[in-house]
C-alpha cells in the first residue's frame, strides 16, 4: 500500500462515520460532509491504485529489459 491508498482508506472510513452520525442526528450537513469525504477517499484510493499499477509495470519492464538481449541493444 502506498500513502494515497492509506489516506483514501482513512477518508472513506471517517466519511462513513460522519455520514452515519449525520443520519442518526438528522444533521443533513454532516451527512453531506461525510458523503463528500467518502468520495474523496475513493478518489485517493484510485490514485494510489493507479500509482501502484504504473510502478508494477515499470518494474516488470525493467526486469524484462534485463533478461531480453534484444531490448538491451535498443537502449
Amino acid at each position: 500500500m502506498n500513502k494515497d491508498q492509506i489516506k483514501g482508506a482513512v477518508d472513506q472510513a471517517v466519511g462513513s462515520v460522519k455520514s452515519h452520525v449525520g443520519n442518526l442526528t438528522g444533521d443533513t450537513s454532516t451527512q453531506i460532509k461525510g458523503a463528500v469525504q467518502q468520495i474523496k477517499g475513493q478518489v485517493e484510493t484510485a490514485v494510489g491504485n493507479f500509482k501502484d499499477a504504473v510502478h508494477d509495470a515499470n518494474q516488470e519492464q525493467a526486469a524484462s529489459d534485463k533478461t531480453d538481449p534484444a531490448a538491451m541493444r535498443k537502449a
